[in-house]
């Protein structure tokens, strides 16, 4: 595959729409229905332990909700944006109301997972607020168009996770990443131009892929182990069409371009 460069991003904007044309319908046609699948099996095993009085409907309905509202909480939610070194904030600190700690097994899992996405979501909302508000200087509407893809590809994601934990009736997962945050934070500050901005959507990326790896071990449940399995593919193909935005070929690399693992672990949240 050869792609051509422009002054700004090192392939067309052509491009870069193909590969987000592609993103969003393989997102849609293949990575949705295998997630669903994998709550709604989840759903039934967890049902299955419930008291009597809570139902499989009772559950899925819940689970359901959980989901449909996750995203608009999500969009409703998503700070301001007054300046480029300020634009990303953490929605608060790790609590039980921010639905982080006191949980053990595949719930503490979903629980991890959910503030990754939801860091994913701050991050790239901080930088289409600043990119449509001309703060990174020239950028491409193709570039906009894939972040807000991305974005909702997110959304998806922590929706899924929180409407488990909701529906075992657990917090919802409110807060981003506390241990990442703060990093992503000062990174952001420093952002100028698209390609800052593009090496740290590649990192978070790299980050949540690394983490789904790592976190997919320690799942107890076949059902929870395929909601993992159909998401981390999502955040490779971020990275991927990161990579080419960068002029990189796909894979993780060091500063020269030498190969390393193709997806090394040394960046996932433990």
């Amino acid at each position: 595959m050869r792609f051509e460069t422009n002054d700004i991003i090192a392939i067309s904007e052509a491009e870069l729409a193909g590969l987000t044309t592609d993103l969003d319908a393989m997102h849609r046609e293949v990575g949705m229905p295998a997630m669903n699948e994998a709550i709604d099996g989840w759903a039934d095993d967890i049902s299955a332990r419930a008291p009597r009085h809570t139902n499989r409907r009772t559950f899925l309905v819940r689970a359901g909700g959980a989901i449909a509202g996750g995203a608009a909480l999500l969009a409703v939610g998503a700070p301001e944006f007054s300046g480029v070194a300020s634009a990303l904030t953490a929605s608060g600190p790790p609590n039980s109301q921010g639905g982080i700690t006191g949980l053990t097994g595949d719930l503490a899992v979903a629980a991890l997972a959910a503030s990754l996405e939801n860091l994913a979501v701050y991050a790239y909302t901080a930088g289409i607020a600043a990119a449509t508000a001309g703060k990174l200087g020239t950028v491409p509407p193709a570039v906009v168009t894939f972040a807000t893809t991305a974005k909702s590809q997110h959304m998806d994601h922590a929706a899924a996770w929180n409407a488990i934990l909701t529906a075992s009736g657990k917090h919802a997962v409110t807060v981003t990443e506390p241990s990442l945050t703060p990093v992503v934070n000062q990174l952001f500050g420093k952002v100028t131009d698209v390609t800052g901005l593009a090496q740290l959507a590649l990192q978070l990326e790299n980050a949540a892929a690394q983490t789904y790896q790592v976190q997919s071990t320690k799942l107890k449940s076949k059902k929870a182990i395929a909601t993992s399995s159909s998401i981390q593919p999502v955040e490779m193909q971020h990275a991927a069409i990161l990579y080419f935005v960068l002029g990189q070929y796909p894979g993780v690399q060091t500063a020269s371009g030498a190969p390393l693992a193709f997806n090394p672990t040394s960046t996932a949240v433990s």
